[in-house]
C-alpha cells in the first residue's frame, strides 16, 4: 500500500519533493491503546530524548515494566514526579488508569471502532485531548487517513512548504484545503511532513 500511497501523494508537486528527499523514521508501535496513550501523554510538549528518558523511568516503576492500571493507581504522586512527570501529567496518567479500571475499554475491538467513536471515548478522559486521540489512531490503530491540524510540527511544515501567511481559522481552512487531495493517505503525508520539518 505504501507504494500506491506515495504515488497518490506525489501528485502534489510540493509534497512530491518532500517524499523524494525525506527518509521516514521507523516507528515500532504495537496495538496496545492503553500503554501507548500513557506514553503519548508523557511525550506531550517534550523533546524526544527527554520524553524517552522520563518514559523509561516511568516503566521502571513496575516490576514487569508494564504499567498495569491497578499498579499505576497504587503509586503515590511523588513516585510519578520523581520519575520526571509534572504534577499535571501525573494526574492525567492516573485518570487514564482509573478509566481503564472502571470502564474496561474494549481491547481488541478498538481496531473495528469508527474513528469518531475512538476519539469520543478517549477524549472523555480528563487530560486526553483530540491530538492524543489522533496519535493513537495514526500510530497504534494504524488508521491511514488522520490529519491532526493542531499538531505544531504539521502546521509549521505546511506553513513553510506552501508559504502560507494566514493565521487562526483561515490557516486551518487552508491546511484542510491543501490536505484534501491527499485522502485517503493523509497519515502518511503527515509522517513525511514531520520528518521533513525535523530536517529543516
Amino acid at each position: 500500500m505504501s507504494r500506491k500511497a506515495r504515488a497518490h501523494l506525489s501528485q502534489d508537486p510540493r509534497l512530491q519533493e518532500i517524499i523524494a528527499s525525506t527518509r521516514l523514521k521507523h516507528r515500532q508501535i504495537d496495538g496496545d491503546v492503553y500503554a501507548n496513550l500513557l506514553k503519548t501523554i508523557i511525550f506531550q510538549q517534550l523533546s524526544g530524548k527527554a520524553a524517552t528518558t522520563i518514559h523509561q523511568r516511568f516503566t521502571d516503576l513496575f516490576k514487569t515494566g508494564y504499567p498495569h492500571a491497578k499498579s499505576v493507581l497504587q503509586l503515590h504522586e511523588s513516585d510519578l514526579t520523581t520519575a520526571g512527570l509534572s504534577r499535571q501529567k501525573s494526574g492525567y496518567v492516573r485518570n487514564v488508569a482509573k478509566h481503564w479500571c472502571e470502564h474496561k475499554p474494549p481491547g481488541a475491538a478498538w481496531s473495528s471502532m469508527k474513528e469518531e467513536d475512538v476519539i469520543e471515548q478517549l477524549t472523555s478522559i480528563k487530560g486526553v485531548g483530540l491530538w492524543s486521540a489522533q496519535m493513537i489512531l495514526m500510530f497504534t490503530l494504524k488508521r491511514p487517513d488522520v490529519f491532526p491540524t493542531n499538531d505544531l510540527g504539521i502546521r509549521n511544515a505546511i506553513i513553510k512548504r506552501y508559504r502560507l501567511r494566514s493565521r487562526g481559522p483561515a490557516l486551518d481552512r487552508r491546511m484542510r484545503e491543501i490536505a484534501e487531495p491527499w485522502r485517503p493517505y493523509r497519515s502518511l503525508a503527515c509522517e513525511y511532513l514531520w520528518a521533513w520539518i525535523d530536517q529543516n
